[in-house]
């Protein structure tokens, strides 16, 4: 079956993972695949909705159209989002506020999804470093990105990034399970693919890195550590049609996330 994992697989690279995870494999085409995000920057915020398919049929994933979607915050904001297409429902007032736990409630026909995710306090993003290193004769890039973990165990940190704006993003989830409380000293390993395929990328002098840090929390974190450790370290391997564990209720796909979000560029010299 095709489900959260190959609809998002589809759309990125991803190229990390830390820990073995214990994965569902049942067959689960028709159900419901939620995204949802709340951040910490200006809205507004997102929910996409669509339905998983079978295996065997295209990357045509349809959307959930015109159902009750609300998120609350545990402080009193309260907003039913706006349907505007393609299985997006989109916010208009609440706001995002590190420290706060936010709750996602979905009615589509006769069931309930709810999902909570606490945002955690954003960290300082500092810069990036670049390095680089020879692998058969040909350059490869690192960026190493600055901050510095704080004290208390327990950060969970998403990077996602982007090569001269083009849509595909790559991602790699970090953890203070080591250096707890230290300078970060964990690299982004950029791509160095010059092959044929049509998806071969390889990073090079010139080319414009744009990289996001999230805050996130643990239950998002176990998502995309699962997701990663699926993808096998890339598109075409280790691809399974496997369900990462998700944080929504009554079966969902998917996540709620409500994290921070800070933003650095770098030009690979």
């Amino acid at each position: 079956m095709k489900n959260i994992f190959l609809i998002i697989l589809s759309l990125f690279l991803v190229t990390s993972c830390e820990k073995e995870i214990d994965l569902d494999l049942e067959d689960q085409s028709g159900n419901i695949v939620i995204e949802g995000n709340i951040t910490d920057q200006d809205g507004p915020h997102y929910v996409r909705i669509t339905k998983s398919v079978a295996f065997t049929q295209q990357n045509e994933y349809p959307p959930v159209e015109n159902y009750y979607v609300r998120l609350t915050d545990d402080f009193g904001q309260s907003e039913t989002l706006n349907y505007v297409g393609d299985g997006y429902y989109k916010s208009s007032i609440i706001e995002g506020i590190p420290g706060h736990t936010y709750t996602l409630t979905i009615k589509i026909e006769e069931k309930e999804y709810i999902a909570q995710s606490k945002m955690p306090e954003a960290v300082d993003f500092e810069g990036l470093e670049q390095d680089s290193f020879m692998v058969g004769g040909e350059t490869s890039y690192t960026l190493l990105p600055v901050f510095t973990d704080p004290a208390d165990l327990g950060n969970r940190y998403l990077f996602s990034y982007t090569i001269n704006s083009k849509p595909k993003q790559y991602f790699s989830e970090f953890s203070d399970n080591v250096n707890n409380g230290t300078a970060n000293q964990r690299p982004l390993i950029l791509p160095n693919d010059d092959g044929d395929e049509p998806t071969a990328v390889k990073v090079v002098a010139g080319d414009i890195i744009n990289v996001e840090m999230r805050c996130i929390d643990q239950n998002v974190y176990t998502f995309y550590s699962a997701l990663l450790q699926l993808s096998g370290g890339g598109p075409g391997g280790g691809i399974t049609p496997a369900n990462p564990p998700s944080n929504i209720s009554n079966g969902a796909l998917g996540y709620f996330s409500a994290h921070s979000v800070r933003k650095r560029s770098i030009i690979i010299q």
